[in-house]
Protein backbone atom coordinates (compact mmCIF):
# COMPACT_ATOMS: atom_id res chain seq x y z
CA UNK A 1 0.00 0.00 0.00
CA UNK A 2 1.40 3.59 -0.61
CA UNK A 3 1.82 5.79 2.09
CA UNK A 4 2.49 8.91 0.32
CA UNK A 5 2.02 11.11 -2.56
CA UNK A 6 4.73 10.82 -4.31
CA UNK A 7 6.82 14.51 -5.22
CA UNK A 8 4.86 18.02 -3.92
CA UNK A 9 3.15 19.30 -6.42
CA UNK A 10 2.02 22.68 -5.93
CA UNK A 11 -1.14 23.47 -5.52
CA UNK A 12 -1.18 27.29 -5.08
CA UNK A 13 -4.95 29.61 -4.23
CA UNK A 14 -7.06 30.07 -6.94
CA UNK A 15 -6.84 33.75 -7.50
CA UNK A 16 -3.79 35.81 -8.80
CA UNK A 17 -1.62 37.49 -5.94
CA UNK A 18 1.39 40.08 -5.94
CA UNK A 19 2.80 37.77 -2.92
CA UNK A 20 3.47 33.86 -4.71
CA UNK A 21 4.24 32.63 -7.90
CA UNK A 22 0.80 31.15 -9.47
CA UNK A 23 -0.14 30.50 -12.67
CA UNK A 24 1.07 32.66 -15.07
CA UNK A 25 -1.53 32.59 -17.98
CA UNK A 26 0.60 34.56 -20.55
CA UNK A 27 3.50 31.69 -19.72
CA UNK A 28 1.22 28.61 -20.46
CA UNK A 29 -0.22 30.54 -23.73
CA UNK A 30 3.28 30.93 -24.77
CA UNK A 31 4.34 27.34 -24.11
CA UNK A 32 1.22 25.75 -25.83
CA UNK A 33 1.54 27.98 -28.79
CA UNK A 34 5.01 27.22 -28.77
CA UNK A 35 4.34 23.15 -28.52
CA UNK A 36 2.06 23.55 -31.03
CA UNK A 37 4.26 25.37 -33.83
CA UNK A 38 6.75 22.87 -33.19
CA UNK A 39 4.71 20.07 -33.80
CA UNK A 40 3.94 22.02 -36.67
CA UNK A 41 7.32 22.44 -38.09
CA UNK A 42 7.82 18.96 -37.60
CA UNK A 43 4.85 17.64 -39.52
CA UNK A 44 4.71 17.16 -43.28
CA UNK A 45 1.52 19.75 -43.15
CA UNK A 46 2.09 23.20 -44.70
CA UNK A 47 -0.60 24.49 -42.10
CA UNK A 48 -3.09 22.90 -39.50
CA UNK A 49 -6.83 23.70 -39.66
CA UNK A 50 -8.22 23.01 -35.83
CA UNK A 51 -11.90 22.21 -35.46
CA UNK A 52 -11.59 20.52 -32.28
CA UNK A 53 -12.08 23.08 -29.63
CA UNK A 54 -9.80 21.62 -27.11
CA UNK A 55 -6.70 21.80 -30.15
CA UNK A 56 -8.22 25.61 -31.00
CA UNK A 57 -8.15 26.66 -26.98
CA UNK A 58 -4.45 25.39 -26.80
CA UNK A 59 -3.38 26.94 -30.17
CA UNK A 60 -4.95 30.40 -29.35
CA UNK A 61 -6.28 30.95 -25.86
CA UNK A 62 -9.61 31.50 -27.16
CA UNK A 63 -12.90 29.80 -25.52
CA UNK A 64 -16.49 29.38 -26.76
CA UNK A 65 -18.10 26.43 -24.08
CA UNK A 66 -21.41 25.23 -23.77
CA UNK A 67 -24.08 24.55 -26.07
CA UNK A 68 -21.43 25.83 -28.77
CA UNK A 69 -18.56 24.19 -27.73
CA UNK A 70 -19.46 20.78 -29.80
CA UNK A 71 -21.07 22.05 -32.92
CA UNK A 72 -18.23 22.49 -35.10
CA UNK A 73 -18.35 25.90 -35.89
CA UNK A 74 -15.13 27.26 -35.03
CA UNK A 75 -12.02 26.66 -35.95
CA UNK A 76 -9.05 27.72 -36.23
CA UNK A 77 -5.93 27.91 -38.98
CA UNK A 78 -2.17 27.82 -37.97
CA UNK A 79 0.83 28.04 -40.19
CA UNK A 80 4.13 28.41 -40.41
CA UNK A 81 4.84 31.74 -40.52
CA UNK A 82 1.69 33.45 -38.73
CA UNK A 83 -0.10 33.74 -35.92
CA UNK A 84 -3.35 31.63 -35.42
CA UNK A 85 -6.72 33.13 -36.97
CA UNK A 86 -9.81 31.79 -35.19
CA UNK A 87 -13.27 32.20 -36.64
CA UNK A 88 -15.90 32.49 -34.11
CA UNK A 89 -19.21 32.19 -33.25
CA UNK A 90 -21.47 35.46 -33.71
CA UNK A 91 -20.51 38.20 -31.20
CA UNK A 92 -17.75 35.85 -29.67
CA UNK A 93 -15.44 37.52 -32.62
CA UNK A 94 -15.93 41.10 -30.89
CA UNK A 95 -15.48 40.24 -27.31
CA UNK A 96 -12.33 38.27 -28.44
CA UNK A 97 -10.87 41.19 -30.17
CA UNK A 98 -11.73 43.17 -27.13
CA UNK A 99 -10.26 41.14 -24.33
CA UNK A 100 -8.32 38.15 -26.04
CA UNK A 101 -5.42 40.63 -26.40
CA UNK A 102 -2.94 38.21 -27.25
CA UNK A 103 -3.99 37.91 -30.82
CA UNK A 104 -4.46 40.65 -33.25
CA UNK A 105 -7.58 42.09 -33.68
CA UNK A 106 -7.85 40.75 -37.32
CA UNK A 107 -6.88 36.97 -36.84
CA UNK A 108 -10.00 37.10 -34.97
CA UNK A 109 -12.86 36.49 -37.65
CA UNK A 110 -16.88 35.65 -38.02
CA UNK A 111 -17.50 32.23 -39.65
CA UNK A 112 -20.00 30.11 -39.70
CA UNK A 113 -20.41 26.35 -41.01
CA UNK A 114 -22.98 23.73 -40.45
CA UNK A 115 -23.46 23.51 -37.21
CA UNK A 116 -23.09 19.67 -37.74
CA UNK A 117 -25.63 19.72 -40.39
CA UNK A 118 -28.40 22.13 -39.19
CA UNK A 119 -27.42 24.32 -42.08
CA UNK A 120 -27.62 22.36 -45.22
CA UNK A 121 -24.21 22.28 -47.49
CA UNK A 122 -26.48 23.89 -49.86
CA UNK A 123 -26.41 27.37 -48.36
CA UNK A 124 -23.02 27.69 -49.97
CA UNK A 125 -21.26 28.33 -46.33
CA UNK A 126 -18.73 25.44 -46.35
CA UNK A 127 -18.09 26.26 -49.95
CA UNK A 128 -17.34 30.03 -48.56
CA UNK A 129 -14.87 28.93 -46.10
CA UNK A 130 -13.14 26.90 -48.28
CA UNK A 131 -12.52 29.46 -50.58
CA UNK A 132 -11.30 32.10 -47.68
CA UNK A 133 -9.16 29.30 -46.52
CA UNK A 134 -7.55 28.48 -49.83
CA UNK A 135 -6.88 32.06 -50.69
CA UNK A 136 -4.57 32.40 -47.04
CA UNK A 137 -3.02 29.24 -47.87
CA UNK A 138 -2.21 30.25 -51.76
CA UNK A 139 -0.71 33.31 -49.74
CA UNK A 140 1.38 31.89 -47.61
CA UNK A 141 2.70 29.25 -49.70
CA UNK A 142 1.34 26.18 -48.84
CA UNK A 143 -1.49 25.22 -51.22
CA UNK A 144 0.25 22.21 -52.93
CA UNK A 145 1.21 21.10 -49.78
CA UNK A 146 -0.81 18.53 -47.40
CA UNK A 147 -3.01 20.14 -44.65
CA UNK A 148 -3.61 18.60 -41.18
CA UNK A 149 -7.17 18.57 -39.73
CA UNK A 150 -8.25 17.45 -36.77
CA UNK A 151 -12.21 16.62 -36.58
CA UNK A 152 -14.28 17.75 -40.25
CA UNK A 153 -17.94 17.40 -40.64
CA UNK A 154 -17.88 15.33 -44.20
CA UNK A 155 -19.56 18.13 -46.48
CA UNK A 156 -16.19 20.37 -45.22
CA UNK A 157 -14.11 17.46 -46.22
CA UNK A 158 -16.02 17.09 -49.65
CA UNK A 159 -14.95 20.94 -50.38
CA UNK A 160 -11.42 20.78 -49.46
CA UNK A 161 -10.90 17.86 -51.92
CA UNK A 162 -13.14 19.71 -54.45
CA UNK A 163 -10.95 22.59 -54.61
CA UNK A 164 -8.07 20.26 -54.71
CA UNK A 165 -6.52 20.19 -51.20
CA UNK A 166 -4.87 17.32 -49.43
CA UNK A 167 -6.71 16.65 -46.55
CA UNK A 168 -4.43 14.59 -43.92
CA UNK A 169 -4.93 13.68 -39.85
CA UNK A 170 -3.21 16.28 -37.75
CA UNK A 171 -4.80 15.05 -34.42
CA UNK A 172 -1.88 12.78 -33.95
CA UNK A 173 0.39 15.88 -34.02
CA UNK A 174 -1.81 17.89 -32.06
CA UNK A 175 -2.53 15.42 -29.00
CA UNK A 176 1.71 14.46 -29.19
CA UNK A 177 2.04 18.51 -28.97
CA UNK A 178 -0.69 18.10 -26.03
CA UNK A 179 0.67 15.53 -23.94
CA UNK A 180 3.78 16.66 -22.21
CA UNK A 181 2.01 19.58 -19.66
CA UNK A 182 4.26 22.85 -18.32
CA UNK A 183 3.87 24.23 -15.03
CA UNK A 184 1.04 25.93 -15.28
CA UNK A 185 -0.76 23.34 -16.57
CA UNK A 186 0.09 21.05 -13.94
CA UNK A 187 -0.96 23.76 -11.12
CA UNK A 188 -4.31 23.71 -13.12
CA UNK A 189 -5.08 20.39 -13.04
CA UNK A 190 -3.31 20.38 -9.10
CA UNK A 191 -6.45 22.84 -8.56
CA UNK A 192 -9.11 21.03 -10.45
CA UNK A 193 -8.70 18.02 -8.20
CA UNK A 194 -8.26 20.10 -4.77
CA UNK A 195 -11.57 21.17 -5.69
CA UNK A 196 -12.83 17.51 -5.93
CA UNK A 197 -10.99 16.62 -2.63
CA UNK A 198 -14.09 19.06 -1.11
CA UNK A 199 -16.47 18.00 -3.30
CA UNK A 200 -15.96 14.15 -2.18
CA UNK A 201 -15.76 15.02 1.72
CA UNK A 202 -19.50 16.80 1.15
CA UNK A 203 -20.47 13.25 -0.70
CA UNK A 204 -19.15 11.30 2.50
CA UNK A 205 -20.86 13.30 4.70
CA UNK A 206 -24.16 13.65 2.66
CA UNK A 207 -24.28 9.55 1.44
CA UNK A 208 -26.91 8.46 3.66
CA UNK A 209 -29.82 5.63 3.48
CA UNK A 210 -32.61 7.90 1.37
CA UNK A 211 -30.69 9.75 0.15
CA UNK A 212 -30.91 9.21 -4.26
CA UNK A 213 -27.70 9.21 -6.61
CA UNK A 214 -29.42 11.98 -8.74
CA UNK A 215 -29.17 14.59 -5.06
CA UNK A 216 -25.30 13.31 -4.83
CA UNK A 217 -25.00 14.62 -8.51
CA UNK A 218 -26.88 17.81 -7.96
CA UNK A 219 -24.88 18.31 -4.59
CA UNK A 220 -21.41 17.34 -6.92
CA UNK A 221 -22.56 20.38 -9.70
CA UNK A 222 -23.43 22.89 -6.77
CA UNK A 223 -20.15 22.84 -5.06
CA UNK A 224 -18.21 22.70 -7.73
CA UNK A 225 -19.49 25.49 -9.26
CA UNK A 226 -19.48 27.84 -6.18
CA UNK A 227 -15.51 26.89 -5.85
CA UNK A 228 -14.78 28.23 -9.57
CA UNK A 229 -15.47 25.54 -12.34
CA UNK A 230 -15.50 26.25 -15.85
CA UNK A 231 -17.62 22.88 -16.57
CA UNK A 232 -18.92 20.33 -15.42
CA UNK A 233 -18.81 17.96 -17.61
CA UNK A 234 -20.36 14.65 -16.25
CA UNK A 235 -21.30 12.72 -12.05
CA UNK A 236 -21.33 8.94 -12.45
CA UNK A 237 -23.12 8.04 -9.24
CA UNK A 238 -23.48 4.57 -8.84
CA UNK A 239 -25.10 2.21 -6.09
CA UNK A 240 -25.81 -0.87 -4.18
CA UNK A 241 -26.91 -3.49 -7.21
CA UNK A 242 -25.90 -1.01 -10.17
CA UNK A 243 -22.35 -1.27 -8.74
CA UNK A 244 -21.57 -4.99 -11.28
CA UNK A 245 -21.76 -4.23 -13.48
CA UNK A 246 -20.42 -0.53 -14.50
CA UNK A 247 -23.38 1.58 -15.98
CA UNK A 248 -21.09 4.13 -16.63
CA UNK A 249 -24.24 6.91 -15.52
CA UNK A 250 -26.80 7.79 -12.66
CA UNK A 251 -29.89 7.26 -11.49
CA UNK A 252 -32.53 8.21 -9.42
CA UNK A 253 -31.86 5.03 -7.16
CA UNK A 254 -32.32 5.17 -3.25
CA UNK A 255 -29.25 4.86 -1.78
CA UNK A 256 -29.87 2.04 1.07
CA UNK A 257 -28.17 0.74 4.36
CA UNK A 258 -25.03 -1.33 3.17
CA UNK A 259 -24.90 -0.01 -0.42
CA UNK A 260 -21.06 0.09 -2.16
CA UNK A 261 -21.47 3.24 -3.87
CA UNK A 262 -18.74 4.58 -6.28
CA UNK A 263 -18.99 7.77 -8.03
CA UNK A 264 -16.75 9.89 -10.57
CA UNK A 265 -16.27 13.57 -10.89
CA UNK A 266 -15.30 15.23 -14.37
CA UNK A 267 -14.83 18.93 -14.28
CA UNK A 268 -12.90 21.58 -15.58
CA UNK A 269 -10.82 24.77 -14.31
CA UNK A 270 -9.53 27.05 -16.57
CA UNK A 271 -9.91 24.05 -18.68
CA UNK A 272 -8.06 21.42 -17.15
CA UNK A 273 -10.16 17.83 -16.79
CA UNK A 274 -10.27 15.88 -13.67
CA UNK A 275 -11.31 12.36 -13.68
CA UNK A 276 -11.70 11.17 -10.12
CA UNK A 277 -13.14 7.85 -8.66
CA UNK A 278 -14.15 7.27 -5.36
CA UNK A 279 -15.80 3.98 -3.72
CA UNK A 280 -17.50 4.22 -0.15
CA UNK A 281 -19.91 1.93 1.70
CA UNK A 282 -22.64 3.24 3.41
CA UNK A 283 -23.31 2.70 7.53
CA UNK A 284 -21.25 -0.57 7.01
CA UNK A 285 -19.71 -2.48 5.19
CA UNK A 286 -19.29 -6.92 3.90
CA UNK A 287 -16.10 -8.73 3.82
CA UNK A 288 -16.71 -9.69 -0.16
CA UNK A 289 -16.83 -5.24 -0.26
CA UNK A 290 -13.79 -5.05 1.41
CA UNK A 291 -12.17 -8.06 -0.18
CA UNK A 292 -12.73 -6.32 -3.14
CA UNK A 293 -11.47 -2.86 -2.84
CA UNK A 294 -8.30 -4.26 -1.73
CA UNK A 295 -7.76 -6.30 -4.80
CA UNK A 296 -8.55 -2.85 -6.53
CA UNK A 297 -6.13 -1.08 -4.36
CA UNK A 298 -3.57 -3.75 -4.74
CA UNK A 299 -3.73 -2.94 -8.74
CA UNK A 300 -3.70 0.89 -8.30
CA UNK A 301 -0.52 0.52 -6.28
CA UNK A 302 1.01 -1.67 -8.52
CA UNK A 303 -0.06 0.66 -11.50
CA UNK A 304 1.28 3.79 -9.52
CA UNK A 305 4.78 2.33 -8.55
CA UNK A 306 5.78 1.33 -11.66
CA UNK A 307 5.12 5.12 -13.02
CA UNK A 308 8.83 6.42 -14.32
CA UNK A 309 10.08 8.16 -17.26
CA UNK A 310 11.20 5.98 -19.79
CA UNK A 311 8.69 2.80 -19.09
CA UNK A 312 6.52 1.90 -21.66
CA UNK A 313 2.70 1.98 -20.97
CA UNK A 314 2.64 -1.39 -21.72
CA UNK A 315 4.23 -1.99 -18.75
CA UNK A 316 1.64 -0.27 -16.66
CA UNK A 317 -1.15 -2.27 -18.12
CA UNK A 318 0.52 -5.80 -17.23
CA UNK A 319 0.59 -4.83 -13.92
CA UNK A 320 -3.78 -5.35 -14.08
CA UNK A 321 -5.39 -8.18 -14.31
CA UNK A 322 -6.55 -9.84 -18.18
CA UNK A 323 -10.27 -9.56 -18.71
CA UNK A 324 -10.88 -12.91 -18.43
CA UNK A 325 -9.28 -13.13 -14.59
CA UNK A 326 -12.48 -10.30 -13.65
CA UNK A 327 -15.66 -11.84 -15.25
CA UNK A 328 -15.32 -10.31 -18.99
CA UNK A 329 -15.16 -12.21 -21.95
CA UNK A 330 -12.69 -10.06 -24.08
CA UNK A 331 -10.48 -6.78 -23.38
CA UNK A 332 -12.73 -5.05 -25.60
CA UNK A 333 -15.67 -5.64 -23.37
CA UNK A 334 -13.84 -5.34 -20.14
CA UNK A 335 -12.34 -1.59 -21.37
CA UNK A 336 -12.44 1.20 -19.17
CA UNK A 337 -12.45 -0.62 -16.11
CA UNK A 338 -8.80 -1.36 -15.50
CA UNK A 339 -7.71 1.87 -17.66
CA UNK A 340 -5.39 4.82 -17.92
CA UNK A 341 -5.90 7.85 -20.47
CA UNK A 342 -4.12 11.36 -20.11
CA UNK A 343 -5.62 14.11 -18.91
CA UNK A 344 -5.41 17.95 -19.72
CA UNK A 345 -8.02 20.51 -21.59
CA UNK A 346 -9.08 16.86 -23.18
CA UNK A 347 -10.90 14.32 -20.82
CA UNK A 348 -9.31 11.31 -22.99
CA UNK A 349 -5.56 12.43 -23.87
CA UNK A 350 -2.08 10.62 -24.64
CA UNK A 351 -1.38 7.95 -23.19
CA UNK A 352 -4.32 5.81 -23.29
CA UNK A 353 -3.05 2.37 -21.07
CA UNK A 354 -5.09 -0.54 -21.05
CA UNK A 355 -4.73 -4.33 -22.46
CA UNK A 356 -6.64 -3.13 -25.34
CA UNK A 357 -4.00 -1.14 -27.13
CA UNK A 358 -0.91 -0.77 -24.89
CA UNK A 359 0.56 -4.51 -25.11
CA UNK A 360 0.78 -4.26 -28.97
CA UNK A 361 1.11 -0.53 -29.36
CA UNK A 362 3.31 1.12 -26.14
CA UNK A 363 3.90 4.78 -25.33
CA UNK A 364 6.96 5.75 -23.48
CA UNK A 365 6.46 8.07 -20.43
CA UNK A 366 8.28 10.88 -19.88
CA UNK A 367 8.58 13.85 -17.30
CA UNK A 368 5.46 15.93 -17.54
CA UNK A 369 2.79 13.55 -18.79
CA UNK A 370 -0.69 13.91 -16.60
CA UNK A 371 -2.89 10.91 -16.57
CA UNK A 372 -5.59 8.97 -14.45
CA UNK A 373 -5.19 5.32 -13.87
CA UNK A 374 -8.72 3.56 -13.10
CA UNK A 375 -9.31 0.03 -11.41
CA UNK A 376 -12.50 -2.03 -10.99
CA UNK A 377 -13.37 -4.98 -9.16
CA UNK A 378 -16.54 -6.82 -8.60
CA UNK A 379 -17.48 -8.40 -5.96
CA UNK A 380 -17.93 -12.00 -4.99
CA UNK A 381 -21.79 -10.87 -4.14
CA UNK A 382 -22.40 -11.07 -7.37
CA UNK A 383 -23.44 -7.23 -7.13
CA UNK A 384 -21.36 -4.59 -5.48
CA UNK A 385 -17.94 -3.67 -7.04
CA UNK A 386 -14.95 -1.29 -6.32
CA UNK A 387 -14.27 1.79 -8.24
CA UNK A 388 -10.83 3.43 -7.75
CA UNK A 389 -9.21 6.32 -9.60
CA UNK A 390 -5.99 8.00 -8.94
CA UNK A 391 -4.61 11.21 -10.86
CA UNK A 392 -0.71 10.72 -11.73
CA UNK A 393 2.02 13.54 -13.08
CA UNK A 394 5.39 11.59 -14.32
CA UNK A 395 8.12 13.39 -12.55
CA UNK A 396 12.14 13.03 -12.63
CA UNK A 397 11.40 11.54 -9.69
CA UNK A 398 8.71 9.18 -10.10
CA UNK A 399 4.88 9.60 -9.49
CA UNK A 400 3.26 12.44 -7.73
CA UNK A 401 -0.29 11.82 -6.85
CA UNK A 402 -2.75 14.63 -7.44
CA UNK A 403 -5.68 12.95 -5.94
CA UNK A 404 -5.64 13.36 -2.09
CA UNK A 405 -9.33 12.42 -0.94
CA UNK A 406 -8.61 8.91 1.13
CA UNK A 407 -8.33 6.22 -0.51
CA UNK A 408 -6.11 3.29 0.81
CA UNK A 409 -9.03 0.99 2.21
CA UNK A 410 -12.96 1.30 1.99
CA UNK A 411 -14.31 3.93 3.97
CA UNK A 412 -17.28 3.86 5.40
CA UNK A 413 -19.51 6.76 5.33
CA UNK A 414 -21.71 7.60 8.52
CA UNK A 415 -20.66 4.59 10.42
CA UNK A 416 -23.22 2.97 11.78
Amino acid sequence: MRDGFGPTISTPGHMGVDYETRVDFDRLRSYRFARAREALEASEFGALLLFDFYNIRYVSGTWVGGALGDKMTRYCLLTRDHDPIVWDFGSAVIHHQLFSTWLEPENSRAGMLGMRGAIAPEAGLFASAVEELVGILGDHGVLGQPIGIDIVELPFLFEMQAAGVEVRDAQQTMLDARQIKSTDEIMLLSQAAAMVDGVYQDIFEALKPGVRENEIVALANKRLYEMGSDQVEAINAISGERCNPHPHNFTDRIIRPGDQAFFDIIHSFNGYRTCYYRTLAVGSSTAPQRDAYTKAREWMDKAIDLVRPGVGTDVIAKAWPAATEFGFASEMAAFGLQFGHGLGLGLHERPIISHLNSLSHPVELKTGMVFALETYCPASDGFSAARIEEEVVVTDDGPAILTRFPAQELMVANKY
